[in-house]
């Protein structure tokens, strides 16, 4: 008898179709950040496994998304409208609400990224890190509770960043490793959450919040099994607005994802 696993990222982003274009699902707790509000980059996952439905193309290749008010767990509808399907790409745009209040608008375009093809130039490398049997995680003493995002998603780093033990180091840069923590394999609607799902490297600064305003994330392949490696930089705070870069790597060493977002400092 085989035993099919069920992931939490599967589960907490599925959803019913309760009429034409329109979506319900439960926002899960698994999936909050500490200040109890649902995670960005899962708001995000659970409005593209809605419009992929009516999409013909397999994979994420672009997303934005704008947050117009945090996201409180419980019973929520998403909204969905086809722009456009053509031969190599389409497009079209999901709008989430909880209480008939809207929460997230996102814009994406899909396509088949295993018949990508074309002229290839890459100049970044992926970070160096020993491997992660050898890095820490971060997160252990912590004491963030396994119940919230913390609890879903592995981070391994070679030393614990100074913000986590309470020294900001001023430098607002970092490089890890990440995975699920279920072990499920990361796909290109995945990504779109898992660029979103780190403790903000602002907080190398000394500042102690950050709200999403808006992210983009660009799907560039479709991630080989294993960890991936992650490099994320802020360079600007200005005016209490900031930008967060964010970069995937598979266990090939081949680039899967890149991001950046807009964020509001509290």
């Amino acid at each position: 008898m085989t035993t099919t696993t069920r992931y939490a990222f599967d589960t907490d982003t599925a959803n019913t179709a309760v009429g034409e274009h329109e979506y319900a699902l439960d926002l899960s707790e698994r999936w909050t950040t500490m200040a109890g509000t649902a995670n960005g980059g899962y708001l995000l996952a659970s409005c593209l496994q809605a419009l992929r439905r009516e999409i013909p193309q397999p994979d994420l290749l672009s997303a934005s998304a704008h947050y117009l008010r945090p996201g409180v767990i419980g019973p929520a509808r998403i909204r969905t409208e086809v722009a456009r399907i053509g031969r190599r790409t389409a497009t079209g745009t999901a709008l989430l609400t909880r209480d008939d209040r809207e929460i997230i608008r996102v814009l994406a375009t899909f396509t088949d990224l295993a018949k990508a093809e074309g002229q290839t130039v890459e100049r970044g490398e992926p970070p160096v890190l020993p491997p992660p049997d050898r890095c820490v995680n971060p997160l252990e003493a912590m004491g963030w509770s396994a119940a919230t995002i913390a609890g879903q998603v592995e981070f391994r780093t070679a030393e614990v960043p100074g913000f986590f033990r309470g020294e900001p180091g001023g430098t607002a840069a970092a490089d890890f490793w990440l995975r699920f923590a279920d072990g499920r394999p990361a796909d290109p609607i995945a990504l779109a959450l898992l660029v979103d799902s780190a403790a903000p490297v602002v907080f190398d600064l000394g500042v102690s919040g950050s709200s999403t305003i808006e992210l983009t994330v660009h799907i560039r392949r479709r991630p080989a099994p294993g960890w991936l490696a992650c490099r994320v930089r802020t360079n600007h705070l200005v005016n209490g607005f900031h930008e967060e870069d964010f970069d995937i790597w598979d266990s090939t060493g081949a680039l899967v994802a890149q991001s950046r977002q807009l964020a509001l400092i509290p």
